[in-house]
């Protein structure tokens, strides 16, 4: 590029920066452009609620800002009547902010139970599929504050672990892909003044009233809470203190993974030695969850009823094979081997 190139003033749309110019969500911006803080391309899901339509608004911004290039995705589950008719509106109305998204479609039979968790994984598997084909390495996500605290109160009724408590964080990964969510530190309510000040629009989920969702009834719950004098503050410190104390355990973790496990190209199999299990409980745990991850390529890891199971049974002297995950687990004297199915 030229100096004379690289010097020319980056210009935001009108449209858009009619929008910025406003003070509150001049503050908001800069609070997200603070928290995502990266110069790679991005792909952005954008489900039509209000959380999603505002990381639309903040993300093309940033993108103009930083020169970046951004897919932006539709999911329409097809699980409602009338949802791709909803896409296709919303693709119409980010039309008019310089926003060209795309429309992804969900196809075949729908399931009739665990709808929302099964939704969530195909969701993910389409915005990875995405992700891949263009090689792009990061995907936002329009989780908030209320998500963080409705997430940690559903994994204590699941009687997760650490790990599963602080679950939805600001960063993760998932098959090599960096799922970010820089609104985890936004409120829900400056969202919802974004998508109304902004487009004048955003789809109101008429699941986000329906009690048979664990979700709506935990978030009824935090609300009857936070009336009771639930202070939002020390609850973010606590979650923010168990991250610390997560992150020493992940430490560990890499640690047994690099040292006790070996990857074999030529016989495509993870090879763990004897003192890889030899570790504290959390640590097999989770480099053992990690190593399935690693050999199925699934999107989700295997419930850790079944993991505990199998660290069980393979430290038994009498094991000798087992499926798990859509993984073949042999052990061999002391040596573990696991391979795809």
């Amino acid at each position: 590029m030229s100096l004379k190139n690289s010097s020319v003033k980056i210009k935001i749309p009108k449209v858009l920066k009619n929008k910025l110019n406003n003070n509150k969500i001049g503050q908001i911006y800069k609070k997200f452009e603070k928290s995502l803080n990266v110069n790679r391309d991005l792909i952005v899901a954008v489900s039509g609620g209000p959380d999603s339509l505002a990381l639309a608004f903040l993300s093309k911004i940033y993108s103009v800002k930083k020169k970046l290039k951004v897919k932006y995705y539709i999911i329409d589950h097809k699980l409602r009547t009338g949802s791709t008719a909803e896409a296709k509106y919303i693709k119409k109305i980010l039309s008019r902010f310089y926003i060209n998204a795309e429309i992804l479609h969900w196809q075949g039979k729908k399931p009739k139970k665990n709808i929302q968790s099964l939704a969530r994984s195909k969701r993910f598997e389409l915005l990875l599929m995405k992700a891949q084909k263009f090689g792009i390495n990061h995907i936002l996500l329009g989780h908030h504050q209320g998500d963080l605290f409705e997430n940690f109160f559903i994994r204590i009724i699941r009687g997760s672990g650490l790990k599963g408590l602080i679950s939805l964080g600001k960063k993760t990964k998932l098959q090599n892909v960096n799922i970010l969510r820089p609104l985890i530190n936004q409120k829900k309510e400056d969202l919802v003044f974004i998508s109304k000040k902004v487009f004048d629009f955003y789809v109101k989920d008429p699941t986000n009233n329906d009690e048979k969702f664990q979700r709506v009834r935990i978030r009824k719950l935090l609300n009857g809470l936070k009336n009771d004098g639930l202070d939002q503050k020390k609850f973010l410190k606590t979650i923010e203190n168990l991250k610390k104390s997560n992150d020493v355990v992940s430490y560990y973790v890499t640690k047994n993974l690099e040292n006790n496990s070996f990857f074999s190209h030529k016989k495509k199999c993870l090879i763990l030695n004897d003192k890889f299990f030899k570790q504290p409980h959390e640590v097999v745990f989770r480099s053992l969850s990690d190593s399935l991850n690693f050999i199925s390529k699934k999107y989700y890891s295997v419930r850790g009823k079944k993991i505990d199971k199998i660290i069980k049974e393979i430290q038994k002297s009498s094991f000798s094979k087992s499926t798990l995950g859509s993984c073949l687990i042999e052990k061999v004297n002391q040596t573990v081997i696991i391979s795809k199915e």
